[in-house]
């Protein structure tokens, strides 16, 4: 009886540390260049490049796109980046597993690719 419960102690220790190890790797950093591609509510296409930076669970971010400047703070949640950059709506990036960054703005209107 004590050798079975030592094992599944055992067993979900093993389990628990996969799981950590796994969110881990999830939350590999975005900090980085990025070339920004990208479709404007309107249709039209833009690109420029992103320059982003991590703060704990915060993010930092620039865009430059022509001759417009942007900028926006916001918060990560593992692949999830929420960004407020004075619009009405943010700016949401899910990381895929290729690292690129596929977003949403204008409340899913427009559409953004960062590419690493």
């Amino acid at each position: 009886m004590q050798n079975s419960f030592c094992r599944r102690r055992l067993i979900a220790g093993l389990v628990a540390s996969a799981m950590l190890a796994a969110t881990g790797a999830a939350a590999q950093t975005v900090a980085g260049l990025y070339r920004a591609e990208g479709r404007n509510p309107d249709g039209s296409s833009y690109s420029g490049t992103v320059q982003i930076r991590e703060n704990g669970g915060g993010v930092q971010i620039n865009w430059q796109v022509g001759s417009q400047s942007y900028a926006g703070k916001g918060t990560r949640s593992g692949d999830v980046i929420w960004v407020d950059w004075g619009d009405t709506y943010p700016v949401v990036y899910v990381r895929m597993p290729s690292g690129e960054l596929h977003g949403t703005w204008a409340n899913g209107r427009g559409l953004e690719r960062l590419i690493p």
